[in-house]
């Protein structure tokens, strides 16, 4: 804990551990993500940055510890609860895990479409200036599958970004991207943490 006064960090992670069998993954993982920063957890694959992240969301409870977002418990939220919880974070896949089946705009659209009771022309205007922040504008109707590896990222990382969300989870950022693509999502990167996003990235890339 910070001193007296000081905010509540927007992720907490205390004492956690998790195993998969034998092999134990997380030992007694204890760190905390300050409100508005951003935060790289790095290291070699294999060594459980990407757990964390699932931690982080809700997909794994740990086997000890606890996981604190904005102050909740969330391995101890019912489902409802958790779900009002992860509105507030996006997570960017590594290898983005766009829909193929449905376009680039739609995948973008999805989350509003899921959370949120806006009209179909909101929900549209909204998809198409998420794509726009990322220089995908013109992508909208094309398919994920007629995108290169950097697109297909900054898809991504529009579709995260749909909600707006207080906290960006972004797993190995630049996986399979040349450097200068990869430089370049760095830098959508910052500009979202100049705007105040927390966010938590994990990669083996110094």
């Amino acid at each position: 804990p910070g001193p007296p006064g000081q905010a509540d960090p927007a992720l907490r992670l205390a004492g956690v551990s998790k195993s998969f069998g034998a092999l134990e993954v997380l030992d007694n993982v204890t760190l905390d993500v300050a409100q508005g920063t951003a935060f790289c957890l790095l290291g070699r694959s294999g060594t459980g940055k990407s757990v964390m992240l699932r931690h982080i969301i809700g997909l794994l409870k740990p086997d000890r510890g606890h996981v604190l977002v904005h102050g909740k418990k969330i391995d101890e939220l019912k489902r409802q609860e958790l779900s009002e919880v992860r509105r507030s974070m996006g997570f960017l896949f590594q290898n983005s895990a766009l829909f193929d089946s449905i376009s680039v705009g739609e995948n973008v659209a999805f989350p509003l479409r899921r959370h949120t009771d806006w009209d179909n022309a909101r929900i549209l205007k909204v998809a198409k200036e998420k794509l726009a922040d990322v220089g995908l504008e013109k992508a909208f109707d094309k398919m994920p599958g007629d995108l290169s590896g950097g697109m297909k990222k900054r898809a991504g990382l529009a579709r995260a970004m749909a909600l707006d969300p207080g906290i960006l989870l972004v797993d190995e950022p630049s996986a399979g991207l040349d450097p200068i693509t990869s430089g370049e999502i760095d830098d959508l990167l910052v500009e979202l943490k100049k705007k105040g996003t927390t966010l938590v990235v994990v990669t083996h890339n110094i």
